[in-house]
């Protein structure tokens, strides 16, 4: 497919838009919106996202299926542990009475297990890996250089949470979203890192830092 135009009137309005939803749209939500208000915050910012990559022209939906078979499951299961020995490093440092605490609320547990993937990790996958990717594929760096501005885009959209954990974990979880979609060019398999490694946060306990009731702003 050919990119989409860096000169000329359209190619300033996508630069516009690009910087609006990824760059201004988080620093002022983390910035500005009261706590209580970010979850719908995020909501809406996962909306809009929707609609711009709907509004894409040439897109079509079910380019998102495609690349089941390009998943490298080794690399998956690679995410996976290193998540949960990381998860488990920072909670026995960080709040080692929280580690684990879900596995006392079992129901809690598969709800998370069941909801996360399809209501989490998917639309985050679709703004942050696929519209990016696709949308803005004449705007953003080639190769390494895009995965990278794509990890760090995702982390800063985490700034909300106020947390240096969350930043870097989201930057890490990025990078290998991001490189699952534009490099093994599979959106599923970069749908299956997320879902796995956020159940893998959640058992750990690290969803306390997740959690806008806990947000804290240091201003």
């Amino acid at each position: 497919m050919p990119a989409l135009p860096k000169t000329g009137a359209r190619g300033r309005r996508l630069r516009i838009e690009f910087v609006l939803f990824y760059v201004v749209t988080p620093v002022v939500t983390a910035c500005l919106l009261p706590p209580e208000g970010l979850l719908a915050g995020l909501f809406l910012f996962m909306l809009v996202g929707l609609g711009l990559l709907s509004a894409t022209p040439g897109f079509r939906w079910r380019e998102l299926t495609r690349g089941w078979r390009a998943i490298r499951w080794l690399a998956v299961a690679g995410l996976a542990a290193l998540t949960f020995v990381s998860s488990l490093a920072v909670m026995q440092v960080m709040a080692p009475q929280s580690m684990f605490s879900l596995l006392d609320h079992p129901e809690r547990l598969l709800l998370i297990a069941v909801l996360y993937p399809l209501l989490s990790a998917l639309p985050q996958e679709v703004v942050f890996r696929a519209l990016y990717f696709r949308r803005y594929r004449g705007l953003v760096p080639k190769g390494h250089r895009g995965v990278v501005l794509n990890a760090a885009l995702f982390a800063l959209a985490h700034l909300m949470y106020w947390s240096g954990i969350v930043v870097a974990m989201t930057f890490v979880g990025g990078l290998a979203f991001a490189w699952a979609h534009a490099v093994r060019r599979s959106f599923p398999m970069a749908w299956v890192m997320h879902s796995v490694a956020g159940v893998i946060v959640f058992i750990a306990g690290l969803g306390i830092y997740f959690y806008a009731g806990n947000v804290v702003r240091p201003f």
